[in-house]
């Protein structure tokens, strides 16, 4: 049998002058889809090899496998996704959504040309982002400011800048890995800078501190713990603490604050974040934190302090590296722009609107849901139960937001099954599994636009299994 079907199988040149390949070549290289074929094919032997049952040799559906893998292949890595887990600072799903006028202010300056780096008064050239620095110290209170691609750059500029080939000593309890498994130690050493840890795991005291410091000790390093809590016996450091410390043995300081609050967030009923102005009030002189966090922008990182440090940053050769492009530096500038009017933030800037939104709206939007859906599937079982949102993105971790669930009973199929075909709908569908269940949280789905796709899906799966 194994013979026989491998005898079935088309040559290649076969298939590339088949009739249903033959337009394909007014879409793909040739090149593509040459390789493509030989994939199909010896995917399929492969197979047959296996004894694997039911594999389909019919020319149609070798040429049906060819043409879904060339999609495959050519389909764009960004996707647009509707966020229905709940998490609202999703670091799978691209972080925190712009707000509109970010997006506006982008499509205005990626349509031409922009002034990226030049003086439209003089005529001259300029340093890129000038607008942007003078809105940071504005917003933060800083003697000066500069902005990279993503706070580990921020990170390992100041490092490489300020500590390279020197001691730099940091609490045990705050050698943390970020997201993607980057690890601070790595970080630092990436950096050039020689790792002196102080203090144990859960308590770290300031004379932990003084007594590591020594003639080649270059900086004192803290980091916000932004995406874990420990809790228990424990002890550390207060920032204001460690900034006179510096002072008093004429040393740099450095704070590593991560997620970006711009705001107290413990007004929206969460636990308060430490935030980049109370960092430089402490009188520390370099803090780094993210723009696509808790600031609610696109991805970047910024760094702010005293004049003198962050010039000599603006020197090192690694900043033309790790410098921001001209979109990002469009849509920070137009997020920024939002925190002159805090009033009305939850208006503006998506993160915050969806961290405030009222349980009871989202009850009414998932009441109204259940209502159509029902309507248009009737054997559907689906129900509104209570759960939590949370806030993601490495920022606040552990804190809870009561929200509203739409629950979704997939019998007679599985909840996977029913996962998977959301997931794989145009637009995809995120949103998770509980005790076979999949729950969808609404208040990351943003609009009735979203709602509607999750609806159409929905009853197009129900209508097809029927």
């Amino acid at each position: 049998m194994e013979k026989e079907g491998l005898r079935n199988i088309p040559s290649v040149h076969e298939l590339l002058e088949s009739q249903g390949l033959a337009n394909l070549s007014l879409t793909y290289p040739r090149g593509l889809i040459v390789s493509t074929v030989r994939e199909v094919l010896e995917d399929l032997r492969g197979a047959l090899k296996r004894n694997e049952s039911e594999v389909d040799l019919s020319p149609d559906a070798i040429v049906s496998m060819i043409k879904a893998r060339l999609m495959n292949k050519t389909r764009l890595s960004l996707q647009r996704v509707i966020n229905a887990t709940g998490v609202v600072i999703h670091t799978c799903l691209g972080r925190s959504p712009l707000p509109l006028k970010a997006l506006e202010d982008v499509q205005e300056r990626a349509k031409g040309y922009c002034s990226l780096e030049t003086d439209l008064s003089t005529g001259k050239r300029a340093p890129r982002g000038e607008y942007l620095e003078t809105l940071v110290c504005t917003l933060t209170g800083a003697e000066a400011g500069m902005v990279v691609n993503n706070n580990a750059a921020a990170v390992l500029l100041a490092l490489d800048t300020l500590a390279r080939g020197k001691e730099v000593i940091v609490s045990r309890s705050q050698l943390v890995e970020i997201g993607g498994s980057f690890r601070m130690p790595e970080v630092m050493e990436k950096g050039g800078a020689i790792l002196r840890e102080v203090g144990t795991t859960n308590k770290t005291y300031l004379a932990d501190y003084k007594k590591a410091i020594t003639p080649d000790t270059a900086l004192l390093l803290m980091v916000h713990p932004s995406n874990f809590r420990m809790v228990g016996f424990t002890a550390e450091v207060g920032i204001a603490e460690l900034a006179d410390l510096g002072r008093e043995h004429g040393l740099p300081v450095m704070y590593d604050l991560g997620s970006g609050a711009l705001i107290d967030f413990a007004s929206y009923g969460l636990s308060h974040e430490p935030t980049v102005q109370e960092s430089v009030e402490a009188g520390v002189d370099i803090t780094t934190f993210s723009t696509d966090k808790l600031l609610g922008g696109p991805q970047g990182g910024v760094i702010v302090g005293k004049r003198d440090l962050i010039n000599l940053m603006k020197k090192n050769p690694l900043t033309r590296a790790l410098r921001m492009g001209k979109l990002s530096i469009a849509a920070l500038e137009a997020t920024l722009g939002l925190y002159a009017n805090k009033e009305t933030l939850t208006e503006t800037l998506p993160i915050l609107e969806m961290i405030a939104r009222p349980v009871e709206e989202i009850e009414g939007q998932c009441r109204e849901f259940v209502k159509e859906l029902s309507g248009m599937t009737p054997g559907v079982e689906v129900s509104i139960e209570d759960g939590f949102s949370t806030i993601g993105g490495g920022s606040l971790p552990g804190e809870e937001i009561p929200t509203r669930l739409l629950s979704i009973n997939p019998r007679p199929y599985s909840a996977q099954e029913l996962s998977d075909m959301l997931r794989m709908n145009v637009p995809s569908i995120l949103g998770r599994i509980e005790r076979d269940r999949v729950l969808l949280d609404f208040r990351t789905v943003r609009n009735k636009e979203e709602s509607g796709e999750i609806l159409s899906a929905l009853v197009r799966y129900y209508i097809i299994r029927e």
